[in-house]
């Protein structure tokens, strides 16, 4: 018996490599910490939180996203929102999350290390037992700071270094260049740390080179604009360098007027290492399934190129080589299953 198509997704083995915890904060959670720690959000229901997600571009999301994070006070809420996450990663097929946050947003309000790591890691501690989903954490460097500034955040996160898998670099992309967080990332790299940068979404394909040359990245997060210059179309295919798309935060931030435009599946057949993942899915309408499911209907895509693009996933994460043969292998025993 065939299964619909949401079912085939969920089922599909797979990674989430482009997701910001801040940004799963569900309008029910973000009510329930602002009650918890009397703080005041300008909402009164769910449907103004809804109102006030329509975006014009990637500014006026940020604005909302800084905001909203002011609910997120003390280690138990940091917990209660990675373990949110998880779950929900969990039963739409992810085995491997590799989740972005930002210690900036945390820390400039005086929210410090000593809070929001303990309830992270405890969830992902807690839920890889509870669920069987594998996660691990990349800090973002806030590009619309400094690159000295950025420094700072990363000396000030040394006590939890060894739980770190990589550094990013993430917010607003215009016009604040890579080579500006060059240093940034050296002391990451330093520290045996990896590298994935925001480039491309919104910036020109320059900026995408520039993450490649100037900050050793390994993974481009979106890299939707990358089509426009075909000599780095053909270094990301020569190279294998993935790159993390997120198709509905495209379609929610005005990238694209359509999804039927969006150019995953040109990029794809191009041979271009193409992931899907979810972004901010509190904000921008879908978790990870939900985007599978989007594309998929809106390009075309078979579930052969569904399976490919799992595969991609999974191959593209940070994990040991040992954890990724053992997810590809469930991946390979479940497309056979239902071919």
């Amino acid at each position: 018996m065939t299964v619909s198509l949401e079912s085939y997704v969920k089922g599909l083995p797979k990674a989430e490599l482009h997701v910001h915890i801040e940004g799963t904060l569900e309008p029910d959670l973000m009510f329930e910490l602002a009650k918890r720690n009397s703080v005041e959000i300008p909402y009164s229901t769910v449907d103004d939180v809804a109102a006030a997600y329509s975006f014009v571009d990637l500014q006026s999301f940020l604005d909302i996203y800084y905001e909203a994070a002011s609910v997120l006070v003390t280690e138990q809420d940091f917990y209660d929102l990675m373990a949110a996450y998880l779950r929900r990663a969990a039963a739409d097929g992810v085995r491997r999350a590799e989740i972005f946050f930002d210690p900036q947003t945390h820390t400039g309000r005086g929210v410090g290390y000593d809070i929001f790591m303990p309830g992270f890691l405890r969830a992902i501690d807690d839920l890889e037992g509870e669920v069987g989903i594998s996660a691990g954490l990349i800090l973002c460097y806030l590009r619309h700071l400094s690159g000295e500034a950025a420094c700072e955040t990363f000396r000030e996160a040394s006590a939890y270094h060894h739980r770190l898998l990589g550094v990013g670099l993430d917010s607003s992309e215009v016009p604040n260049p890579p080579q500006l967080f060059a240093d940034a990332f050296e002391l990451a790299r330093v520290a045996g740390l990896r590298a994935v940068a925001h480039a491309g979404e919104e910036g020109p394909p320059a900026y995408v080179t520039a993450a490649l040359d100037h900050l050793g990245v390994e993974r481009i997060d979106h890299g939707v604009r990358s089509e426009e210059d075909e000599v780095l179309v053909g270094r990301l295919v020569e190279s294998e360098v993935p790159l993390t798309m997120c198709p509905l935060s495209n379609l929610a931030l005005g990238v694209l007027d359509r999804l039927q435009d969006h150019n995953l599946k040109r990029l794809m057949d191009r041979g271009v290492k193409v992931t899907v993942n979810s972004d901010d899915p509190a904000y921008f309408g879908g978790y990870i399934a939900d985007n599978y499911v989007a594309v998929a209907e809106a390009l075309d895509l078979s579930r052969s190129d569904l399976a490919q693009l799992a595969r991609h996933s999974l191959e593209a994460t940070f994990a040991s080589w040992e954890d990724r043969a053992g997810w590809i292998s469930e991946l390979d025993v479940y497309v056979a299953g239902h071919a």
